[in-house]
């Protein structure tokens, strides 16, 4: 294994890529709020359609995150990342062309598309990555270090968008967007899981097959795509896995539910625009970038990933009961400031995870942690986006704006209590965890 020298491309396309993601997000709501509801600082309309795109967004991932962090075990990580690069690039090209109504209808729905495929599975693809180059003693700081370039990324996006027009956001995020995927596939070395498991924790079976017989070939091909009785097979195995997917399943469901209807919170509560949303964005994103780049790595060794992950969840489930209650616009400002330890929650559960599996079943492990947060960002907006407008809107059964954010506060609850049970459990060697018992349930 290379290290952190080896992964220097993959920062790079990491911050590229999430620079052209993040510019658009502080714009996104006005713009989705001018094409829907114009003039107007409530729109139920554009908090149920974008509900619905996350929601589609979930469905796509849950199915294909799993699917693409398995063949990157087969067929390497460079050529599935093409993918989630490729389709993120048409639906920033659309609005820099034009906002008006009918593009906006355009954009929806190639968006939702390129979600449905790509959403997701980059940061399943990275983590593998970063897997397959750094040993397993190192492999959270690193999994910190590359959430901490996103979240350079996030500040310079957010930067960025705070002092350039609307016109230009959309035209500059697309340019990042196509350099992101031109750089990717020319400098970024292949990565392959190397080393084999005695007994891998996850049967395959080998297929003979004829050099002529392609039929065979492709029958044993998608024979080895992952399925649900290889997400049972990882959860009955590893005790320690199935407490971190359940950790990431209602983390996830509060993140997606946040990320569904915050900032429509905040336009209809404290009037914000596109200039706030940045700002927020940016004070958030330094203490992010700072604490995942310098504070991590210093405090894995010392306290571990599971006492990192317990107090990041702490922090965030504080933050969200307060965000319900806020009373004035300083207050949101005020929480993102006091964000740090809540940026620790990603890395931490992907670190505990990937010592649960071998070399070759990194990208697999990283898929199926991501299609679990996945679903749980299918069912985030169906729940809150309808909570969220019933609340904001006249006809609430009573007056409390952010009860959504407050029933949010309580799915981050009930993962830091099940974050507190795992214990720190020494990495395979060998792939000793495996048992007849659990390779007979993928026959």
């Amino acid at each position: 294994m290379e290290g952190l020298g080896g992964l220097s491309h993959l920062f790079v396309t990491m911050f590229l890529t999430g620079f052209g993601g993040v510019i658009v997000l502080p714009a996104i709501t006005d713009v989705t709020m001018a094409a829907l509801c114009p003039g107007q600082d409530q729109c139920s309309l554009a908090i149920y359609l974008s509900g619905f795109q996350q929601a589609l967004a979930g469905v796509g991932s849950v199915v294909m995150t799993p699917l693409i962090g398995n063949l990157s075990d087969r067929y390497g990580r460079k050529a599935l990342l093409t993918l989630p690069l490729t389709v993120s690039v048409i639906p920033q090209v659309i609005l820099a062309y034009s906002r008006d109504t009918e593009f906006f209808y355009a954009y929806y729905a190639v968006k939702t598309l390129a979600a449905m495929a790509g959403e997701g599975s980059f940061h399943c693809l990275a983590l593998a990555y970063v897997a397959d180059k750094v040993p397993d003693g190192k492999r959270t700081s690193a999994f910190g270090i590359l959430a901490g370039v996103g979240s350079a990324s996030f500040v310079g996006g957010t930067l960025a968008a705070r002092f350039l027009s609307t016109d230009l956001t959309f035209q500059v995020a697309s340019v990042l967007s196509m350099i992101a995927l031109a750089y990717m596939r020319i400098f970024l070395k292949d990565s392959v899981p190397g080393g084999s498991m005695r007994q891998p924790l996850l049967k395959e079976v080998e297929e003979p097959c004829a050099e002529d017989d392609s039929s065979q070939r492709t029958a044993g091909t998608f024979k080895k795509l992952p399925s649900v009785g290889d997400l049972i097979c990882l959860l009955k195995c590893s005790p320690t896995f199935s407490q971190a997917a359940i950790v990431s399943f209602f983390n996830s469901l509060a993140d997606g539910g946040l990320m569904a209807v915050l900032l429509y919170y905040l336009k209809a509560r404290f009037q914000f625009n596109k200039n706030q949303f940045a700002d927020l964005m940016m004070i958030t994103g330094i203490g992010a970038t700072v604490a995942q780049l310098f504070f991590m790595p210093l405090l894995v060794p010392f306290i571990g990933e599971e006492k990192l992950l317990s107090t990041g969840l702490l922090i965030s489930c504080i933050n969200i009961f307060v965000y319900s209650v806020s009373w004035a616009a300083w207050v949101p400002y005020a929480l993102a400031g006091c964000s740090v330890f809540a940026v620790f929650v990603r890395p931490s559960l992907c670190g505990i995870a990937s010592k649960q599996v071998g070399p070759t079943e990194q990208g697999m492990v990283q898929g199926c942690l991501s299609g679990i947060g996945s679903f749980a960002n299918i069912i985030a907006p169906l729940i809150f986006s309808p909570l969220t407008a019933l609340f904001l809107s006249d006809e609430a059964p009573f007056y409390f704006p952010g009860f959504s954010l407050m029933c949010l506060g309580l799915a981050l609850m009930i993962a830091f209590l099940q974050s507190l049970m795992i214990r720190d459990v020494p990495p395979i060697a060998g792939g000793k965890i495996s048992s007849n018992r659990c390779t007979d349930t993928l026959v």
